[in-house]
């Protein structure tokens, strides 16, 4: 194709009809590499498609048929082309583009989908004056084109699986007819009645499906019977009101309900265990924990920190990138909505996907391959993240086949609050007023979606739950309301999350009431029916309680930002929500109806531990080959591919990023931040999973993740007396006893590990239901725990990091070493199950961690890691290749337990994952303050720091068993998977 320079338009009489608007595409100078180009190229490959040479991106914009060549030319040339990298090719309205390649596929949202970079660009045209206020809309699309001999049914696989997600966006295979200017069906406004007094039981429960309530059929009663005792059917919006806050997602039925279990009886499962420790442990530096959006600490004698983690499972399932970005840009609100407003300074994530080498005959109807999912999710979260300018600097990545139809999307945010902020309010008389992006049919019923299981036909029947990210509008926002905040223009606020503002004001309004007009809220686009406005989730939005004497320059604040400000009601004092739309009354809900009127049926729990044949622990025969294909193993192979995405770094506040060592290829146990400009005082924030563990035995699971989320952060230099921990329980469909079994003993765990460790649990968010249904079986995924964690480093620049540092140095384990091979990685590599799962001992853990602390602070350890995934060996060498540096072991100083019949007692210390272990370096000089900080507790000098580029292991008879050059262990722990 000819450069734009040399570009002519020509009018050709084509056979196949173009698109009614001015096409610009822009594509990379072909002496230029185009990464998403080669991207797809890969992902082509992975498919096993081999006849697609090359693959070319172009980034496509619609433009107002009626502006002339020459004003489109100029908008390219300021707004949509780099002029060193791209070359823009334009077509002019009706005309077919001339392409050089066989084959081409074209990308666009479906209409009503939201276009946030559409939007970007228009808004800027506008600025420029390149297109009056209000005009025409700019549409965007993606043009791929392939370089090969393709047939038809290769392209169409191409087109499905790699290049668009049908969902939520329009593919176009060798045709050039872009829709333009087009808009959804419209919906009627106003009241709509919905007939249910007289409907008996089955009618109720296909109500509920049919209109995706997510009701049971108890809850479909209840509100039968409430609205028979006012004498009327209700309306539409009512009823979706009612089901998004009384969604498993909102309201936590299952947590919180009525369990029996093993002849006891348990009155709010969350209250009993997760909040009982907290209150037990009454911490004052607890500042707001279990009441708002996130959970409050202090920090400093001047600010706080709040910390929030949430989930977004099914959206991620359904459109991994839109599931992912808005899944880290609602937790990115939540903290702007935590007490009167934080700053977000740091986000997290964890991602849990299929293998990715699945074969494609094990993928389930209705999926996506787990690498087009990590794909997804990875780029949501980066995109989101990076162009809100917070680091994202801990987190990390699992595999197992029991996410491959239901993977797991965890987003989270720290955040910097001033003290004396942490409290909000709502007085009756307060303008209701919506800040930020306009409301769409993007993201109707994702609360209710969220509460049930995933099944073959999701992606088409729940695609309106799919929400799509604007993070620049979301920018606009954090800027004017940390404006606003300092100015004191409001007294209370939340963000649209699970129910747009279904949600937002039907909570800030609980305890007084609210009187709300629709038609002041800004739409995308016309057509929504007033319960669509009312319940839709589209991003960005955040509701305040604004004074009347503070309105007038609330509003100025948010225009001074660019971010659109609107009032949508007032806060009441009738107990009563009230919803209007073109002059009539669409809901009229009592409050504590709404709220208080969600019927707890008891449920019953049990838990059978699996049958699972103990296999011991088999002998290693190659010991150096078993420590490399651990290291490559893709749960614990470098995710630098994703990590190195991600901006880490803006801010100025990263003092331990999330990979360390000499050449940043070592994986940090967690990351320390300095969120307050000029101080040491720094804060830790890590992590702790293992769902291997969850399937033999949920409660020795979530005892070891919490013991690995601390031993994380005090690796590093945290005082783990001022840690404070967050609870994310994803599991399968509890309505089924075995699964709310596995729940009831996973929180009471958390309770007993908790108050142990004196770590207040201070947020936490649960996701049930993840279940897969195929025909008529249902999968469900292993029961999983996610513990983060939060800690203050006392000085930043003391803080420690994994790598190892000096030759001569000595090599101390921490902790004791037992035959904890259940769920281990060694099993795994044998293709074994069984065993006993580790778990901590919660007598003498909180003492390690606290001795480990001490003698960080002291200046006494030159680096730490903790053993947890392949235990010792690969600790050791991940410590080796990332400092350059070689190691010795002496497996003959290592204590063992008294060891069964037929365990090796070598294999036992090189891979038992055994809990509150660290191994950790000592300069000589240094090592009897060590042995002093830890009289009492299991520490062993076990090897030494050597300038050989080598781990040398030498076995428990004084015997050489392995020699591995650092270079290889770095190779295969790089090597073992990349996307």
């Amino acid at each position: 194709m000819t450069p734009a320079t040399e570009a002519t338009i020509v009018d050709t009489v084509h056979t196949t009809p173009g698109t009614a608007a001015w096409r610009v595409e822009v594509f990379r100078d072909a002496a230029h590499d185009d990464p998403e180009g080669n991207q797809c190229l890969a992902a082509i490959r992975e498919l096993g498609v081999r006849s697609v040479a090359r693959v070319r991106l172009g980034r496509g914009y619609l433009l107002d048929p009626e502006l002339t060549e020459e004003r489109v030319r100029a908008i390219a040339a300021d707004l949509l082309a780099d002029p060193v990298l791209d070359r823009p090719r334009f077509t002019p309205p009706g005309a077919v583009p001339e392409r050089g390649v066989p084959c081409t596929i074209l990308v666009a949202p479906k209409p009503g989908v939201m276009d946030p970079v559409a939007q970007t660009v228009q808004r800027a045209l506008e600025r420029t004056g390149h297109l009056a206020e209000g005009g025409p809309r700019v549409q965007t699309f993606r043009a791929w084109e392939l370089e090969g001999t393709v047939s038809d049914e290769e392209l169409d696989l191409i087109g499905r699986r790699v290049c668009a997600n049908e969902t939520i966006e329009t593919l176009l295979i060798g045709g050039e007819s872009l829709p333009y200017a087009t808009v959804p069906k419209a919906s009627e406004r106003g009241p709509v009645e919905v007939s249910l007094l007289s409907l008996d039981d089955d009618a109720l429960l296909e109500l509920s499906r049919t209109g995706e309530l997510s009701l049971t059929l108890e809850e479909m009663k209840a509100i039968q019977v409430h609205f028979a005792q006012l004498a009327r059917e209700p309306l539409a919006c009512e009823l979706e009101t009612i089901a998004q806050t009384w969604s498993e997602h909102c309201k936590h039925k299952t947590l919180t309900g009525i369990i029996e279990f093993e002849g006891e009886r348990i009155d709010n499962l969350l209250r009993s265990t997760i909040g009982k420790a907290t209150r037990e442990l009454d911490r004052d530096w607890c500042v707001s924990v279990f009441k708002d959006n996130a959970g409050i600490v202090r920090f400093d004698e001047h600010n706080d920190v709040c910390f929030k983690v949430e989930t977004h499972n099914h959206p991620s399932a359904i459109d991994p990138y839109g599931g992912a970005g808005t899944g880290i840009g609602g937790v990115i609100r939540d903290i702007l909505g935590a007490g009167l407003g934080a700053k977000p300074i740091a986000n997290t994530n964890a991602f849990f996907v299929g293998p990715p080498d699945l074969p494609a005959e094990r993928l389930p109807k209705g999926c996506m391959h787990p690498r087009r999912i990590l794909r997804g999710v990875v780029a949501g979260v980066r995109d989101y993240g990076n162009r809100m300018g917070i680091p994202t600097v801990n987190g990390g990545v699992w595999f197992d086949e029991g996410y491959v139809a239901n993977p797991l999307v965890y987003a989270g945010t720290v955040g910097l609050i001033p003290r004396g902020m942490a409290e909000k309010e709502v007085k009756p008389g307060d303008f209701i007023v919506s800040v930020g992006g306009r409301t769409g049919r993007d993201g109707i019923h994702g609360a209710t979606f969220s509460s049930v299981e995933l099944h073959e036909d999701s992606e088409t029947d729940s695609s309106s739950a799919v929400q799509i990210g604007d993070p620049i509008t979301e920018k606009r926002v954090l800027d004017g309301l940390l404006r606003a905040r300092d100015l004191g223009l409001y007294r209370g606020l939340t963000d649209c999350g699970a129910g747009g503002f279904s949600s937002a004001v039907g909570e800030m309004a609980e305890e007084c009431g609210a009187d709300v007009d629709l038609s002041s809220v800004p739409l995308k686009y016309p057509g929504l029916a007033s319960h669509e406005i009312w319940v839709s989730e589209a991003q960005e939005r955040m509701v305040l309680a604004v004074p009347p004497e503070h309105l007038d320059a609330c509003l100025e604040v948010f225009r001074s930002e660019d971010s659109e400000a609107t009032v949508i009601g007032t806060f009441t004092d009738t107990g009563r929500l009230i919803v209007r739309d073109v002059g009539e009354v669409v809901c009229d809900l009592d409050m504590h109806f709404l709220h208080k009127g969600t019927p707890r049926p008891v449920r019953q729990a049990t838990w059978t531990a699996p049958t699972v044949e103990d296999p011991g622990c088999p002998p290693c025969d190659d010991v150096g080959a078993t420590i490399t294909a651990l290291l490559s193993a893709p749960n614990i192979a470098s995710k630098s591919w994703i990590i190195r995405q991600y901006d880490h770094e803006v801010q100025g506040t990263s003092a331990i990023k999330p990979l360390v060592g000499e050449r940043g290829d070592g994986p940090g146990d967690a990351a320390v931040m300095t969120p307050v400009a000029g101080e040491r005082l720094g804060l830790a924030i890590s992590c702790g999973t293992n769902p291997s563990y969850g399937v033999l035995d949920p409660e020795a699971m979530a005892l070891a993740a919490i013991d690995e989320a601390l031993r994380n952060a005090v690796a590093v230099g945290a005082d783990p007396a001022r840690a404070a921990i967050l609870d994310n329980f994803s599991w399968g469909n509890c309505d089924k006893p075995d699964r709310l079994g596995s729940l009831v003993l996973a929180a009471r765990a958390c309770y007993d590990a908790a108050i142990a460790y004196g770590a207040p649990f201070i947020s936490g968010k649960d996701s049930l239901n993840n279940e897969y249904r195929v025909g008529g079986e249902s999968r469900s995924i292993p029961p999983t725990l996610l513990i983060s964690a939060i800690a203050p480093v006392p000085d930043a620049t003391r803080a420690v990091t994994m790598d190892l540092k000096s030759a001569g140095n000595r090599l101390y384990l921490v902790g004791a070493t037992e035959i904890d091979l259940g769920g281990s990685h060694y099993l795994q590599h044998l293709g074994l199950g069984g065993g006993r799962v580790p778990r901590p001992d919660l007598e003498r853990a909180p003492r390690i961690l606290a001795a480990l602390h001490a003698a960080i602070a002291a200046g006494d350890v030159r680096s730490a890691h903790d053993l947890s995934e392949g235990g010792l060996a690969v600790a050791a060498a991940e410590m080796a290749f990332a400092g350059g540096l070689g190691a010795r072991l002496d497996l003959a100083r290592v204590a063992l337990p008294d060891l069964p019949l037929g365990v090796d007692p070598d294999t036992a210390k090189l891979f038992s994952e055994s809990c509150t272990r660290f191994l950790v370096e000592v300069a000589p000089e240094r090592a009897a303050a060590l042995e002093a900080a830890f009289a009492g507790l299991p520490c062993a000098a076990i090897g030494e720091v050597t300038d050989a580029p080598e781990l040398a292991i030498e076995g428990s008879d004084g015997a050489p068993l392995a020699g591995i050059p650092i270079e290889e262990l770095r190779r295969a722990h790089s090597g073992g998977f990349n996307g």
